[in-house]
């Protein structure tokens, strides 16, 4: 991966220095956050209740040949008061677009989404999770590629060969809402020979049909997602991912009718060690204009299903999920999301509040809140049980 990184940045360099650059743009953000909890932590190394991080995401854009060619290069460094692993650095993304008639050129390292549900992606297969950034897995690491896309009558094709594979992170010793035991990254094992050096390949179709959106994908790779094996080194007993190869096929569809958004994500993963079907399926119904005034209300409703039942290696095997996502469409773009999810599996509730806004063009500000209830030491949730907090973030724009 490192090989194909300084490849790109000489290409991408040559490139823009030999081009007429027609615009140069930079912007980003910086950003404080401040996390409560009101527990010590469950396991050693987490005896605090509050903890401080700040990051900075800077971005810059270069556009050149009539704004036929692109670049994009955003990296992200973040410190964290306890979490030597939290403090890290990576690429989002540094990438070149080529923009042809009916056609795109991709290379770099790039973020690519797939997905239409709220509360679980289990289509989204691209870009590896960086966990200790995020707790609900939305954070990705970026992800070096070549993806074509071809844009038809029926649809849009995107081709991917995926050059070098991204590691998970995981919390530190020190980091909260993470497992009992902590993950080893640096003994990492692989499948293939080739370890993270194994060359992926994805194909997906997506189009939109009267009210449906439709996605279709093939995917053949190193699994994102590690199986965490236990092994004990001098009497301490640590956690190894071990990533295996999957072939993966998907679908997304999301069908808006009226006031309703009808969701459906669905997977069939083949793996040596397991075959399996999971799904996640929803429906959103907004209230526009509440009570003749500019707020929104949207409902949803979702279920997570995996047919591994309690051996799921997620905890979406037999869960429902019902939320509230209140938009007042007011100039500071006020938002508010609270839902709760319960594990008909392990009995296992939660609560989540998301609230943010803006004070003006540059700064805006966010409360998280997540709560955990579980009594079942067999959930693999039951270890956050004492890790319910609130973060609050202010964001600086430039």
């Amino acid at each position: 991966m490192i090989n194909y990184f300084y490849l790109i940045v000489c290409f991408l360099v040559v490139t823009v220095a030999s081009s007429k650059v027609n615009a140069i743009e930079l912007s980003g953000n910086v950003e404080v956050e401040w996390s409560a909890y009101q527990r010590d932590g469950q396991f050693p190394g987490q005896g605090y209740q509050s903890n401080l991080s700040l990051s900075i995401e800077p971005e810059w854009y270069w556009q050149w040949n009539g704004g036929s060619d692109r670049l994009v290069f955003i990296p992200f460094l973040r410190g964290d008061e306890h979490d030597a692993e939290r403090s890290h650095g990576d690429i989002r993304e540094l990438s070149w677009v080529h923009v042809g008639e009916k056609w795109e050129f991709r290379t770099g390292f790039r973020k690519v989404f797939w997905g239409v549900t709220e509360f679980n992606h289990l289509v989204d297969i691209i870009n590896q999770t960086d966990s200790v950034d995020s707790f609900d897995g939305e954070e990705k690491l970026g992800q070096p590629m070549l993806n074509i896309s071809r844009v038809t009558d029926w649809g849009i094709v995107d081709a991917f060969v995926l050059v070098g594979f991204r590691e998970r992170t995981f919390a530190g010793a020190e980091g909260r809402l993470r497992g009992r035991l902590v993950a080893d990254t640096d003994r990492a094992n692989y499948e293939s020979t080739d370890e993270e050096k194994h060359i992926d390949y994805a194909l997906r179709w997506s189009h939109s049909v009267g009210v449906f959106d439709v996605g279709l994908y093939w995917f053949d790779g190193t699994d994102r997602n590690p199986i965490l094996q236990t092994q004990a080194d001098n009497g301490v007993t640590r956690l190894i991912p071990f990533y295996q190869q999957v072939t993966q096929v998907g679908v997304d569809l999301q069908a808006t009718i009226d006031s309703w958004l009808w969701k459906l994500e669905a997977i069939q993963k083949d793996s040596r060690q397991d075959d399996y079907l999971a799904s996640q399926v929803g429906v959103e119904y907004t209230l526009y204009g509440l009570n003749s005034t500019a707020t929104d209300v949207g409902i949803l409703v979702e279920y997570g299903w995996d047919e591994r039942d309690y051996t799921a290696d997620n905890t979406f095997q037999n869960d429902i999920f019902l939320g509230f996502r209140f938009t007042l469409n007011d100039p500071k773009d006020s938002a508010l999301l609270i839902s709760a999810g319960y594990d008909a599996d392990f009995y296992t509730k939660s609560l989540l509040v998301e609230a943010s806004t803006r004070f003006n063009d540059y700064w805006t500000i966010a409360l998280e809140g997540v709560f955990v209830e579980s009594r079942n030491v067999a959930d693999p949730a039951a270890v956050l049980v004492d890790d319910d907090r609130l973060q609050l973030t202010v964001k600086r724009y430039f």
